[in-house]
C-alpha cells in the first residue's frame, strides 16, 4: 500500500507538471502518513526534519555551493569567452572547427563548473550564433551546444560525482579520476557526429590564425586554463580533498577575475553570490525531497524487494545488471535531474553491484554517463531548455537534432560499461 502511494502520488504530481522537488517530497510526505496511521500526527511528521537536516549536512555536499560559485565565477570573469578565442585560433580553420571549438569549450567548461546546464548558459550565448554562422542548421547548433554542456557531469570535478559518492560512500577522489576518460571519449563522439553532418553542408571556416595570434590567444586563456589544472592537480595530488579544491577554485577564480582580468567588480560579485545561492537551494531542496523518496523506499522494505527481483532476473550476471541499470536510466534521465534519480536510484542499484563484485566506482559512471544523456533528452532535458532558450528555436526542433548525438552517446555508454578499465584505468586498487 505504501508502494502503491508513494508512486502514484509521484507520478501525479509530475505528471501536472509539479517541480521534480516537490514531487518528490510530496509523495514522501503522503506515503509517511499512510505508513504512519493511526499514530499521533507529531511522532509520525518528527522525521521529515531529521532526514532533511541529515541528507544536506554532509561535509562532501560543501563541495557544490563552491563549484556552482566556481562556475559562476568563471562565466562573470571572462575566462569562458577567452577560452572560445583559443579554440577558435587552433581549430576555426578546420572544416567543422566550429563544432569541434564548442565541444572542446565545453569540456574545459566542465572542468571548472561541473554542472551541465551552467555550461549552456555561459558557453551558448556565443557559442551558438558562432555554429549558425559557420553554417550549421540553428536547430543543430542548440542541440550541440545542449549535448556538450552535458559533458560537465561526468569530465571532473563534477557535482554530480560528490551526489553519488554521498550515497554510495565511495571517494569522491577516485570518482573524479575515473569519469575523466569517459568525459573526454563523450566529447570525441559529439565531435565526430558534428563532423559527419558538416560534411554533408556548406561549412565556412575562419581565416588560419598566425603563430603570434595564438601565442596571444594562449596568453590571454592562460590563467583560465590554469584553474583545473589546480582544482585536479591539488586533488589528485593529494594536496586538498574535493570540497577544499572546491573552495580553493572559488578564490583561485575571483583572484583572476578581480586582478588579472578585471571584469568582476561588486555588482558582479553581489550577482554571483545570489544566483550562486539560487542554484545551490535548488539543488539542496531535490536533495532533501530525494532523501525523504529514498527513506520511504527502504522503511516500506521496496528496496530488498527490488534487490530481489535483480538478482533473479540477472541470475548473477552483470552482463544483464548493466542492460538493467542503463534501460532504467536512460528512461528515468527523461523525466528527471540527475541528482533526483541518483538519490533514488544508487540504494536500489548499489547493494546488486557489491553482490555481483561489480566496483562502485565503475558504477557510478555508469550511473552518471546515463544521467548526462538524460540532460539533453525530451521531454524533460534541462540542457535542452536551455539552449532553445538562447537560440529561439522550438523544443520539437532541436528534438530532431538531438536524435544522431543521442544514438552517438548510447554507443559510447555501450563502450564504457562493458570495459571496466576505461573508468579505472587511473583508480588505485
Amino acid at each position: 500500500m505504501v508502494g502503491i502511494v508513494l508512486l502514484g502520488v509521484f507520478v501525479v504530481l509530475l505528471v501536472l507538471g509539479a517541480p521534480i522537488a516537490v514531487c518528490l517530497g510530496l509523495s514522501s510526505v503522503a506515503a509517511i502518513l499512510v505508513q504512519g496511521a493511526g499514530k499521533p500526527i507529531v511522532a509520525v511528521m518528527s522525521v521529515l526534519p531529521r532526514i532533511c537536516a541529515a541528507s544536506s549536512s554532509k561535509f562532501v555536499l560543501l563541495a557544490i555551493p563552491f563549484f556552482i560559485i566556481a562556475g559562476n565565477v568563471m562565466e562573470k570573469a571572462g575566462i569562458s569567452g577567452r577560452l572560445i578565442n583559443l579554440a577558435e585560433k587552433c581549430l576555426g580553420h578546420i572544416r567543422g572547427g566550429m563544432a569541434a571549438v564548442c565541444i572542446v569549450v565545453s569540456m574545459f567548461f566542465a572542468a571548472i563548473s561541473g554542472s551541465g546546464p551552467a555550461t549552456v548558459a555561459a558557453l551558448g550565448l556565443i557559442m551558438i550564433p558562432a555554429l549558425i554562422k559557420a553554417g550549421y542548421p540553428a536547430y543543430f547548433a542548440c542541440a550541440l551546444m545542449a549535448a556538450g554542456g552535458a559533458i560537465g557531469v561526468v569530465i571532473p570535478p563534477s557535482i554530480t560525482f560528490v551526489v553519488y559518492g554521498s550515497i554510495a560512500d565511495a571517494s569522491i577522489t577516485n570518482l573524479f579520476k575515473a569519469g575523466f576518460v569517459p568525459g573526454v571519449l563523450m566529447g570525441v563522439a559529439m565531435i565526430l557526429v558534428a563532423l559527419v553532418i558538416g560534411s554533408k553542408l556548406d561549412l565556412k571556416v575562419l581565416p588560419k590564425a598566425t603563430g603570434k595570434e595564438r601565442w596571444e590567444a594562449f596568453k590571454e586563456a592562460f590563467p583560465g586554463l590554469m584553474m583545473p589544472v589546480i582544482i585536479l592537480g591539488g586533488i589528485y595530488g593529494g594536496i586538498f580533498t574535493p570540497t577544499e579544491a572546491a573552495a580553493v577554485s572559488v578564490f583561485y577564480g575571483l583572484a583572476v577575475g578581480i586582478i588579472v582580468y578585471k571584469e568582476i567588480d561588486v555588482r558582479k560579485t553581489i550577482d554571483i553570490l545570489i544566483d550562486s545561492c539560487s542554484t545551490t537551494a535548488t539543488v539542496m531542496f531535490i536533495t532533501m525531497g530525494a532523501s525523504l523518496f529514498a527513506y520511504v523506499l527502504t522503511r516500506a522494505r521496496l528496496d530488498l524487494a527490488i534487490k530481489g527481483f535483480m538478482l533473479d532476473v540477472t541470475g548473477g550476471n552483470w552482463i544483464i545488471f548493466f542492460i538493467i541499470v542503463n534501460i532504467v536510466l536512460l528512461i528515468a534521465g527523461c523525466f528527471l535531474d540527475s541528482t533526483s534519480a541518483l538519490y533514488i536510484f544508487t540504494p536500489l542499484f548499489a547493494p546488486v553491484a557489491l553482490q555481483l563484485g561489480i566496483d562502485p566506482i565503475h558504477l557510478g559512471v555508469v550511473m552518471i554517463f546515463n544521467l548526462a544523456i538524460g540532460l539533453f533528452t525530451p521531454p524533460v532535458g534541462v540542457n535542452l531548455y536551455v539552449a532553445c532558450g538562447i537560440g529561439d528555436v522550438k523544443i520539437e526542433e532541436i528534438s530532431k537534432g538531438i536524435v544522431p548525438l543521442v544514438l552517438a552517446e548510447i554507443g559510447m555508454l555501450l563502450i564504457i560499461t562493458y570495459i571496466p578499465a576505461i573508468s579505472l584505468m587511473f583508480v588505485p586498487h
